[in-house]
């Protein structure tokens, strides 16, 4: 159930919206053409959420409340689009050299924005993540790592995504082409992996709201839902260097005795 309702009195201009999904409604308000702030509840059972929606709802309407007709220009959309997203990861990589510091300066960031783009923001992070989630790119993390574990694999896409669009599509396509930048990476006595990125938008909700990470996955499934990650079928063997010497051989020669180093 969803429903958009505003008020004008003339002194007051401004939306109150609901949306109820199983057991948890979502409530967006604020004045009309913002984004609005966002709260969420969750109830014992589906049934017990719909009959608190429908209250509130009358609530709302005997305060003089209308429904809107359209929802066009009375909700801001979400200005953390694809285009702000790589914009924003470049711009704090430009504040400082040391990724624990440009990741200090991305949930300043984050936690100054609406709580509707700061989950925007991990939404993108993660429909990228689902898309480097392949074989092919698992496989050139285990010969640069000399290993790589799930949770690696996340932190190595994590680090990926964090070079910046260019180098993120061209070592999805080409992960040799990341040689380059695994170099400088090296110069710098860092590791291909960027674990802090993954929990970014939640560490700036909980400065933000003061709220845990448990209200922040709550609100996160109900305004941006979760995308399963894909299915892999590996299509290589760790155990046979041969095959892995001929996948990627620029990569085996730099790294295939000589893994980066933990």
């Amino acid at each position: 159930m969803e429903k958009l309702l505003i008020f004008n009195d003339g002194a007051s201009n401004k939306f109150w919206k609901i949306k109820a999904e199983e057991n948890s409604y979502t409530i967006t308000y604020g004045k009309i053409g913002t984004g609005g702030a966002v709260k969420t509840k969750t109830f014992e059972s589906a049934e017990i959420c719909q009959k608190e929606a429908e209250k509130l709802i009358q609530s709302k309407l005997k305060k003089g409340y209308i429904p809107a007709e359209e929802s066009e220009g009375i909700i801001k959309e979400s200005a953390m689009i694809d285009k702000a997203f790589w914009d924003l990861l470049k711009w704090v990589k430009s504040k400082a050299e040391d990724s624990e510091e440009q990741i200090e300066y991305l949930i300043d960031y984050l936690s100054k924005l609406s709580v509707k783009d700061l989950i925007k923001f991990d939404s993108i992070l993660n429909q990228y993540m689902n898309k480097s989630y392949t074989s092919d790119l698992w496989a050139a993390a285990y010969t640069i790592l000399g290993g790589c574990s799930d949770d690696c694999f996340d932190y190595f896409r994590a680090w990926l995504i964090f070079q910046g669009k260019d180098v993120y599509d061209n070592g999805n396509k080409d992960p040799e082409s990341l040689i380059p930048f695994l170099i400088k990476m090296e110069e710098l006595d860092d590791l291909p992996q960027l674990e802090d990125l993954l929990s970014a938008a939640c560490m700036a909700f909980e400065e933000k709201t003061g709220h845990d990470d448990e209200a922040y996955y709550d609100l996160y499934e109900l305004l941006a839902g979760f995308e399963e990650q894909p299915e892999l079928e590996f299509d290589w063997d760790e155990d046979d260097e041969e095959g892995m010497k001929k996948r990627f051989p620029k990569l085996w020669e730099r790294y295939g005795e000589v893994p980066v180093e933990w």
